[in-house]
């Protein structure tokens, strides 16, 4: 992932923030030789005061060897994205139609150590924690070996424990473009008004408000 100076956090409670609100990603893991990389969609649970990210995977998922093999992955959770048409990037005396589109997103990628979970009570523990996460009000059945009905379905899951190694962040969104444009793209957003399109705008009018008056 490429990251310009522009598009970086402006520091680390910036990217823990964000990814505070956010459980879900692709976790990116070397295939066999010759065989390409897997990629698993799943839900998360990051404590960033371990360090850690547990989840867990289906018993048949070869994602499960493929980290065994090779345990170091990727981790990336993208989110808060927005197509921006040409015209509304347009600067200066330039016509709308020679503005360039681009792409906006929020993006964290976490670079990991895995370790596959495989004896019951440990996966009993990862899945706690889970649902310590998902369901904190308790509204579920105990997480135990040998209780129903999850003590039952353990041995159809393996658990995962990533640990992490590194982060690299970045949130584009045009902090590089002259104010009266991220001003413009901020207005088209809201009159879009696409799923995502909020979301957007908070980051671009963000960096409008970050700015020292000098610099406007």
């Amino acid at each position: 992932m490429l990251i310009h100076p522009w598009d970086t956090p402006r520091d680390d409670a910036e990217w823990q923030r964000w990814l505070a609100a956010r459980d879900f990603g692709q976790l990116a893991v070397n295939g066999p030789p010759g065989e390409p990389p897997l990629v698993q969609p799943l839900h998360f649970a990051y404590e960033p005061e371990r360090g850690e990210i547990v989840t867990h995977i289906a018993r048949p998922n070869p994602l499960g060897d493929a980290l065994a093999a090779a345990p170091e992955v990727l981790l990336s959770v993208v989110d808060d994205y927005a197509y921006i048409p040409g015209p509304w990037k347009a600067e200066g005396d330039a016509p709308p139609e020679h503005g360039v589109p681009t792409s906006f997103y929020a993006a964290v990628q976490l670079r990991c150590t895995a370790e596959v979970i495989d004896d019951p009570e440990g996966k009993a523990e990862l899945l706690r924690r889970q649902m310590g996460h998902f369901q904190p009000a308790g509204d579920h059945a105990p997480v135990a070996v040998g209780a129903s009905p999850y003590g039952r379905l353990l041995s159809g899951i393996r658990g995962i424990r990533l640990q992490v190694t590194g982060v690299r962040a970045k949130f584009k969104y045009a902090a590089n473009k002259p104010e009266p444009v991220r001003e413009r793209i901020g207005r088209r957003l809201a009159e879009r008004g696409a799923p995502l399109d909020a979301a957007a705008r908070e980051h671009v009018m963000r960096s409008l408000a970050d700015e020292p008056p000098s610099d406007r």
